[in-house]
């Protein structure tokens, strides 16, 4: 069927800019071939149409048209259909992708409110059976490509992962782990920890991991709500040229988690001599050696729809992290939509996207799996010894689809590399920013110094999503400072402080209705009561992101920094990524974090506190600070104060301690709001802290 929008219904997702070439203009060149600074807004690349019929999002709209009877002549009508007829979207994700389920299930979605909604009830299937089903039609293809900065290159293909995976399941299951049993890692990005991964979901386990990085108590608070039966460790890890043995810290981490009843061992920078010394304690290789079924004969273990997959943590900068529980069922259809249908994976794909182990990019990455493409894995600092550490590894390992975070980026430009004249990056062919919002002058960054013609999207989403929420579409173009678009399943909108839909202004981010990757609940979390304040206490029924963020009359989006540091000036809220764009442009400043902080009066102050570059002043650029942030922005973000200090504090995932220096500033002590293990720099802190008191 054709639908016709109404007046009534959500604003257009997008034009889409009819191409035959790729790119359609030089986005950083006017008509006389000068540099023309970019502008939020301008059209950097359109698909050709060969580009547009061969993507996956096109076969599926033909599937749908060939099977169903259902039209649409664009990406809008699409989306359109997909928040406004739910159920009828979720199954046909189900039944394009040929979900394999032991048990078909009875509804799609049940529940009378959105805190309420169940899906695929009645449902028996496996998450990890998905990720390795791609081993019979292709067992030679190569799937993992592993660098480190301590170790050789390791690849392994289809049929060696999934001979690893059954191997070290069937161990598991000989060690009593049981399905809803929990499985905890302390290991890096290894090929080794996809394993164990898979193996334990494979069984039912529910998998949580932390990054070997992470401190004794910040493991603690975070697998000390699980009762964990057992943890996968690696003696330690490499990073910026240096290798740190985390011995110590396991056997501390095991001395806090007295459920634990099995320790794996994995020698990787030291000589594994502690295993020996440890009745429960036994080496990764010889779990690898257990005999176990062959493909046909193993058994991956038929559980509920909303049977728990992985525990992730919100970022426990501040008291306990949320331990956050996502199901099999929501985590298969989401990703089986998100990484087909946006991200455009193939078998021919091949995905980098640098994380670590606790974070929810992580797990993303290895549910590009579900698509048949290959991943990517780097063991180790990618900006050491310097900043074309990334690129190197894009080249060797062949990669398809980068991912990066914009911090990333502005390193990169700052440091004057080039990508594009130093490295064969022919293979590219996909560009994903995220982790932080990506301004105009990102995107031009990459069509001018690393390729023309590759496709780059900037996406947001979140842990409790543990997907996007906003990001690529094939079938649109690529506007600088713009995500394509919302992404299928997800209504979603920006609203006013009451609650009204706003478009072409900065509102906060939230869901209208149900979608299958909500987290199933909390831990420790009975009456689900943190849950509920968390997303849904602020417009009662509605989802709540918790991101400021806007919609423009095209479907583009833009996120401006999460709500709760949210500048406030007479009344005006103003996102600090605003602030940041301006500042990356100014070759004077290395780095910034704008806070908002009482000062005893009604009206709260805005303190910009700057990391200046060698050899420069504050007082000689003030004032040029002061009036670029007044011209391109507006008199409002122009701070009260300019402080210059030695470091900007980071968390481990690369964003800026803005909430927790509010606190710090306000009064609060450090130690209550704000853990060391969870910072990149954490001596950068001591200086905040000093200056509070002053």
């Amino acid at each position: 069927m054709s639908r016709t929008l109404n007046d009534n219904e959500a604003t257009p997702i997008g034009t889409e800019v009819d191409s035959n070439s790729e790119p359609q203009f030089a986005p950083n060149s006017d008509n006389f071939g000068n540099s023309v600074p970019v502008q939020e807004g301008d059209l950097l690349w359109a698909p050709a149409e060969q580009r547009r019929n061969s993507s996956n999002l096109k076969k599926y709209m033909n599937w749908l048209a060939a099977e169903q009877g259902i039209e649409f002549s664009d990406y809008n009508e699409l989306w359109h259909w997909s928040v406004m007829e739910q159920s009828a979207f979720w199954a046909s994700i189900w039944d394009f992708f040929e979900v394999e389920a032991s048990v078909p299930y009875d509804h799609v979605l049940t529940g009378t409110s959105m805190f309420e909604a169940r899906w695929f009830e009645g449902a028996r299937l496996n998450f990890a059976q998905h990720l390795i089903r791609h081993e019979k039609s292709q067992p030679d293809n190569i799937v993992i490509k592993s660098y480190s900065e301590h170790r050789p290159p390791i690849e392994l293909t289809w049929a060696e992962l999934g001979e690893a995976v059954r191997s070290v399941a069937t161990a598991l299951r000989a060690m009593g782990i049981k399905p809803g049993d929990h499985v905890v890692s302390y290991m890096p990005n290894i090929p080794e920890t996809s394993i164990a991964m898979i193996a334990a979901t494979s069984i039912g386990a529910v998998w949580a991991a932390a990054a070997p990085e992470f401190g004794v108590k910040t493991v603690a608070d975070r697998f000390g709500q699980l009762a964990p039966k057992l943890i996968f460790a690696a003696d330690g890890y490499s990073f910026s040229g240096k290798t740190y043995s985390r011995d110590a810290e396991i056997s501390d981490i095991i001395d806090a988690l007295p459920t634990i009843e099995h320790v794996v061992y994995l020698p990787l920078v030291g000589s594994g001599d502690v295993s020996q010394s440890k009745n429960n304690y036994v080496l990764w290789d010889e779990l690898l050696l257990t005999t176990a079924p062959s493909r046909e004969d193993f058994c991956f273990e038929q559980v509920d729809s909303d049977h728990p997959l992985w525990v992730l943590f919100s970022s426990g900068t501040s008291g306990l992290p949320k331990a956050i529980v996502h199901g099999h069922g929501g985590m298969l259809l989401e990703h089986l939509k998100a990484q087909h249908l946006h991200v455009e994976l193939t078998s021919a794909s091949l995905l980098f996207f640098y994380c670590t182990t606790s974070w929810m990019v992580w797990n993303s990455t290895i549910a590009a799996l579900l698509a048949g493409s290959g991943i990517v894995m780097y063991d180790g600092n990618p900006l050491f010894p310097d900043a074309r550490k990334l690129w190197e590894i894009t080249e060797v390992s062949g990669t398809t689809v980068l991912g990066a975070s914009p911090s990333l980026v502005t390193r990169m430009e700052k440091d004057r590399i080039v990508p594009r004249d130093e490295f064969d990056l022919t293979k590219l062919d996909r560009i994903i920013l995220g982790g932080a919002p990506a301004t105009p002058e990102i995107y031009d960054w990459f069509y001018r110094d690393v390729k023309d013609d590759a496709v780059v999207v900037s996406q947001s989403g979140g842990t409790e999503i543990c997907s996007g929420i906003m990001g690529g579409v094939a079938l649109l173009p690529v506007y600088a400072g713009e995500m394509q678009a919302r992404m299928l399943g997800f209504d979603v909108q920006s609203w006013s402080d009451e609650g009204a839909p706003v478009v072409n202004e900065v509102g906060e981010l939230v869901i209208c209705s149900p979608f299958p990757s909500m987290p199933l609940y909390f831990c420790n979390d009975p009456d689900r009561s943190r849950y509920f304040d968390t997303y849904f206490n602020h417009f009662p029924g509605t989802w709540r992101q918790g991101d400021l963020f806007k919609l423009n009359d095209r479907g583009g989006c833009f996120i401006y920094g999460r709500s709760d540091s949210t500048l406030n000036r007479h009344g005006v809220r103003i996102g600090t990524a605003e602030i940041y764009r301006t500042l990356e442009s100014i070759g004077q400043v290395a780095d910034a974090i704008a806070v908002c902080v009482k000062d005893g009066t009604p009206q709260a102050s805005v303190i910009l506190f700057l990391q200046l570059q060698a050899g420069e002043k504050l007082s000689d650029i003030e004032h040029m600070i002061a009036a670029r942030l007044r011209a391109e922005n507006s008199p409002r973000h122009v701070p009260d104060q300019m402080v210059e200090v030695p470091a900007v504090p980071y968390t481990l995932t690369g964003k800026r301690l803005e909430v927790p220096l509010r606190k710090i500033l306000d009064g609060q002590d450090a130690a209550a709001v704000v853990k060391p293990d969870m910072m990149l720099n954490p001596s950068s802190l001591e200086w905040f802290v000093q200056y509070s008191h002053r």
